[in-house]
């Protein structure tokens, strides 16, 4: 395979993959024929890049992407990819729970000029997944970031990471989704000399910890503007007011995270209510989301909107 590396030149040849901010993983919308709307796809693509978004991550789970049949997820990323053009990296997500399907689906993400991707692996076991991702990173994709996911536990084990970090060159970025996550990222990173671009997931719950330590960006759905100031607010030594921001977002981060499906339902009607998306509409199978559901989410939804009008008024689009 191409792209493999020893310890000596990955410590050479490696740098820091410049993903620094919020990369925001897109909900995909439906038209109320149940088929995907382009139109309201392009619509929360530039409202991403107007935030000033680092990153876009599509498709992935908040996009009900096992619900996507192969063609929508690529017709989904084409999409993406022409309207974000060359503004920011477009990551694909490649994930798929049979070897071969991956395969499949990444050589046409390939194909269509996906220069970076999202590898979603099921864990059996560290040979398995090693196999697995090695096959994967075989088809030479420009980068790879990995998806280290466990709800229950602590995920990938650091040799692991480090292992397939040393031996990949492709391999630069690394989403850490496990519980908990914060001593996790402090430690990849200084394994890994700060070379392995750390990412952080759960719907950025620890995000204030994780600037903390060092987390290089941050993957949450929708809230853009919110997102994106919080981040500036850090980066620029207002760790006061980037706190405060944070702290207004709590209520709506403990309701949306019951659960995966409430967390779909709830950004959709948040993107509706916004005018970006034309339906909150969803695919089933999926939670129900009851008639308290949508009061509640009202309640937290009108208070998003007039908060990130504030922040829209206070800096001028970056796009």
């Amino acid at each position: 395979m191409s792209g493999l590396l020893n310890n000596k030149e990955m410590l050479d040849q490696k740098k820091l993959f410049p993903l620094k901010g919020i990369v925001s993983v897109l909900n995909t919308p439906f038209t109320k024929e149940d088929t995907i709307d382009h139109a309201a796809l392009r619509n929360n693509v530039k409202e991403a890049l107007r935030a000033g978004v680092a990153g876009i991550l599509v498709p992935a789970m908040a996009a009900e992407v096992y619900k996507l049949s192969h063609s929508e997820r690529l017709e989904m990323l084409s999409t993406v990819l022409e309207t974000a053009g060359d503004r920011i990296p477009v990551i694909g997500g490649a994930g798929e729970q049979d070897l071969s399907k991956s395969k499949e689906l990444l050589k046409a993400y390939i194909d269509l000029g996906c220069k970076n991707v999202l590898f979603q692996i099921p864990f059996v076991d560290e040979n398995q997944f090693r196999n697995h991702f090695m096959e994967l990173a075989a088809l030479d994709p420009e980068m790879i970031m990995l998806q280290d996911w466990d709800a229950t536990g602590y995920g990938l084990s650091d040799d692991l990471i480090c292992d397939l970090f040393e031996k990949v060159a492709a391999f630069r970025c690394l989403k850490i989704e496990t519980v908990p996550a914060g001593p996790k990222y402090s430690r990849i990173l200084d394994l890994t000399k700060g070379q392995l671009n750390v990412s952080g997931g759960w719907a950025v719950t620890q995000m204030m910890e994780g600037l903390q330590r060092g987390v290089h960006a941050f993957m949450p759905t929708g809230m853009h503007f919110i997102y994106t100031s919080i981040y500036l607010m850090f980066t620029e030594g207002k760790t006061e007011d980037a706190e405060a921001l944070f702290g207004q977002i709590i209520p709506v981060l403990a309701f949306s995270n019951q659960h995966l499906d409430i967390s779909i339902h709830f950004f959709k009607r948040l993107l509706y209510r916004q005018g970006i998306y034309k339906t909150p509409n969803v695919r089933n199978p999926i939670l129900t989301f009851d008639a308290l559901h949508k009061k509640l989410a009202d309640k937290h939804i009108d208070r998003i909107i007039n908060l990130e009008n504030q922040l829209m008024a206070q800096r001028p689009y970056k796009y």
